[in-house]
């Protein structure tokens, strides 16, 4: 009997690394790529397609927001909607953190599949040892 494919809960910010082609968009590629080879399972919170909506309406208008939304629906990954179970892993890993609630939603789901979590967000960093991270490459601070 094989193993099931490897698991990954894409971060928003793994999105718009890829999509904005930042440090770390190739690594987020090359999982893609293994997930339509099925090398691997890519998941995806559905508040990441509400944080990559309304981040692209401030910054880049509502043109842009709507197309990022239909190319995150065309990607090789599975979305995965709000469960009691996520709700409540969720829930505890905002009572015991300091997490955004979609950082909460994000982290649970990777919880919840024993899934490795791919992100460039510092929040996650106190996680690191109850949830597998993969981390991308911060961006730089500019502000000197």
């Amino acid at each position: 009997m094989s193993q099931p494919p490897p698991r990954y809960v894409l971060d928003t910010s793994a999105l718009l690394t890829l999509i904005e082609d930042e440090a770390g968009a190739d690594d987020v590629q090359a999982l893609l790529e293994q997930a339509k080879r099925g090398e691997v399972s890519l998941l995806i919170s559905f508040i990441s397609f509400m944080e990559v909506y309304y981040i692209s309406l401030q910054e880049r208008g509502q043109e842009e927001a709507h197309e990022r939304l239909r190319l995150m629906a065309a990607l090789p990954m599975l979305r995965v909607e709000s469960t009691e179970t996520l709700t409540v892993l969720a829930g505890q890993l905002k009572a015991a953190h300091r997490l955004s609630v979609a950082d909460a939603w994000i982290a649970a789901l990777a919880q919840e599949r024993d899934a490795t979590l791919v992100h460039k967000d510092p929040e996650f960093e106190q996680l690191e040892a109850t949830v597998k991270v993969l981390k991308l490459p911060y961006k730089k601070n500019t502000i000197s």
